[in-house]
């Protein structure tokens, strides 16, 4: 793996790594809640990238990984922004594909909104927009509503989810699911159904409400939240090479085959 650089924005470090060529787009791979660059979608992803050639640029949001700044802080806003602002750093005005694990699905939405048709591609992998609304009980909300952190216990870990109050206001905020997502590019989502945290229809809701009408919605009968067995990952990759070609063919950038670039 390709060490980490960084770059302060608003006085915060943030860890990246970035891999490729000076031409075609970008793959941003974002991490769930709590996660980080190290994890081995992100890492599937930026070694395939890098094995053809393929731009990728990994990241850690701040508050986690590797970047500076504290986790409790942290909000979908403020990751948003930084992202924003790391790509024109990273790779000023390249067309971007956005890769979503989880939270990192949300996320990849509100950026999309952002960039508008810089981003020319998604991919979604147990995307959980709006989660503050709907992955919370009335009580969990009523404590949240105090100020208070919420702790959860983590199948993920040894120590419990925390959710900052913070966080979940600024989430509810940005919710996206109420109304039509004015986003027309390809759009691949990737959704176990055995998936304890992410119910599997959230899916199907989620390709319902994007406006795109190249939406396909991949339905994995025993996949979990995590989606990154071996053949889970192969998965990934391919419809990361599906929405590339779709990319390439709307836009005449430049397809990969094989190891060699050619013109579309």
């Amino acid at each position: 793996m390709i060490e980490p650089e960084f770059t302060v924005l608003s006085g915060t470090p943030i860890a990246w790594r970035f891999t490729g060529s000076a031409v075609g787009p970008v793959f941003v791979f974002l991490p769930g809640y709590k996660s980080d660059m190290s994890g081995s979608k992100a890492t599937a992803l930026f070694d395939h990238c890098h094995a053809r050639g393929q731009a990728c640029l990994l990241l850690d949001y701040s508050g986690c990984g590797q970047s500076g700044g504290v986790f409790a802080n942290g909000t979908l806003s403020r990751w948003r922004d930084e992202v924003c602002a790391l790509v024109d750093v990273v790779c000023p005005g390249r067309e971007l594909i956005l890769v979503g694990s989880s939270m990192g699905g949300w996320l990849m939405l509100l950026i999309a909104l952002e960039l508008g048709k810089r981003v020319r591609g998604l991919v979604g992998i147990a995307a959980a927009p709006d989660f503050t609304h709907w992955g919370f009980n009335p009580s969990q909300k009523a404590l949240l509503r105090t100020g208070a952190v919420l702790y959860e216990h983590s199948d993920y870990g040894p120590e419990p989810t925390p959710t900052y109050p913070g966080f979940w206001s600024d989430g509810n905020a940005q919710r996206v699911l109420r109304k039509e997502i004015p986003i027309d590019c390809p759009v691949i989502l990737l959704q176990g159904q055995m998936d304890p945290d992410v119910p599997w229809d959230m899916a199907l809701k989620l390709g319902q409400r994007l406006r795109s009408s190249r939406v396909q919605t991949i339905l994995i009968k025993d996949g979990d939240h995590r989606l990154s067995r071996e053949e889970d990952i192969a998965l990934l990759l391919r419809a990361c090479d599906d929405v590339l070609a779709q990319t390439s063919h709307d836009s005449r950038v430049p397809v990969l085959q094989g190891t060699e670039l050619i013109q579309a």
